[in-house]
């Protein structure tokens, strides 16, 4: 694929300017509008026509040349330097600008330039300043600068050459100035731009990562209520009728745990949702018993400094989850101490089927990263499936949970 023939987005730099030497395409310093001002973009470039002043001396000389012809031939060429001017600054703003398009307007504009000259002698070459500045200006590249020199060193050499010819030296040094100028603008503009495009990356990320809080949330939430209203629900019904009351009290809880689920839904969706490793502890408790399941738990927590109770009460809901759904374990051990908390289950141990769907344990991972810590999955003392979260540096027998 030659370069012609590669897409515009490859060939197009940081800035989304296709390169002046490689491509066929020339983008504008505003080819991508950057602010949000529809007025600024339609009418701040009339600003930068401000420069066609700087045409008053050569129209001036033009109109005092000795013959009609140069009067007429000198007025022409100022009017199409000044017009092809106002065209690029203004038509040009926000388009992609085909090189032979660019390399034609620098060619009109030098030819006007010949005429100017004819009647104005010396002083016409005030519209080489405008052909260097409309090249800075539509090409916008760092290269660009090379002809922008060039003319300068014909603005010095030029009227030392030509016979009856003063020298305007000052031409050559404006030349120059107004060439930084606008490169500098061009730039500007193309930095602005970056950033208005990095901004709006920014803020995709940011909608991003909050649906995938929001993902990661139902889950563990909505998963973990759902599970234990479920082993509630069946104790219930074997419960119904030999120990009608203690069925009652099931639903009753079962009420209870829907109207909780309900409230962490609406609280987490605003960012409001608080997880205590306390509660987390308790709820695991009345999980596993309502499920028939001996639990050793941990009696207080004290132990745990406070930034990390939230991050071992979202691994003990998990954890507590999947030991519900799927190990079909008769006995759950919790450790807990200021760096690591672990759940042990005698369960079907760490196959496929036992740990489930893998969505929990992922957004437990991304949970752990976040927060400095590592979680490790592996088959456990009791035989069965082990969750373990570590704030401990040097972990080094983590494994990707799927």
């Amino acid at each position: 694929m030659t370069t012609s023939d590669a897409p515009d987005d490859a060939r197009q730099d940081a800035g989304g300017r296709a390169p002046w030497w490689g491509g066929p395409m020339v983008r504008g310093p505003g080819t991508a509008p950057f602010g949000r001002s529809t007025y600024w973009r339609r009418f701040g470039p009339l600003l930068g026509l401000v420069w066609l002043v700087f045409l008053a001396e050569p129209l001036t000389a033009s109109l005092d040349a000795d013959t009609n012809a140069l009067r007429v031939l000198g007025v022409v060429g100022v009017a199409g330097v000044g017009l092809l001017f106002a065209l690029s600054v203004y038509t040009f703003r926000f388009r992609e600008i085909p090189r032979r398009v660019v390399v034609g307007i620098l060619a009109a504009q030098t030819a006007c330039v010949v005429p100017m000259t004819l009647a104005a002698h010396q002083h016409g070459l005030v519209g080489l300043v405008f052909v260097s500045v409309t090249a800075v200006f539509l090409v916008a590249r760092p290269p660009v600068l090379a002809l922008a020199a060039a003319i300068a060193v014909l603005l010095l050499v030029v009227p030392r050459l030509v016979p009856g010819w003063e020298t305007e030296d000052s031409t050559a040094v404006s030349a120059v100035l107004a060439s930084l100028a606008v490169f500098g603008f061009t730039q500007l503009v193309a930095r602005n731009r970056q950033l208005f495009a990095a901004q709006e990356e920014v803020a995709t990320l940011a909608a991003a990562q909050e649906r995938e809080r929001i993902a990661r949330d139902v889950h563990d939430v909505v998963g973990h209520s759902l599970t234990v209203v479920s082993v509630k629900a069946e104790l219930a019904a074997r419960l119904l009728r030999d120990d009608p009351d203690r069925a009652a009290a099931e639903l009753a809880d079962i009420q209870r745990l829907t109207r909780a689920a309900l409230a962490d839904v609406r609280s987490m969706v605003t960012g409001a949702r608080v997880v205590t490793l306390p509660g987390e502890l308790a709820a695991a408790r009345a999980a596993f018993d309502a499920a028939g399941i001996e639990a050793r738990l941990p009696g207080a927590v004290d132990a745990v400094p406070a930034d990390r109770q939230a991050l071992f009460g979202w691994a003990l809901r998990e954890a507590t989850t999947n030991v519900l759904r799927h190990s079909l374990a008769h006995r759950v051990v919790v450790t807990l101490d200021a760096d690591t908390l672990t759940v042990d289950d005698d369960g079907r141990g760490p196959d496929r089927d036992a740990a489930g769907d893998g969505n929990g344990l992922r957004g437990l991972a991304e949970r752990a990263r976040a927060a400095g810590a590592t979680l490790a999955t592996s088959r456990g003392p009791l035989g069965g499936f082990r969750v373990a979260v570590r704030f401990a540096p040097d972990t080094t027998d983590e494994r990707a949970a799927s």
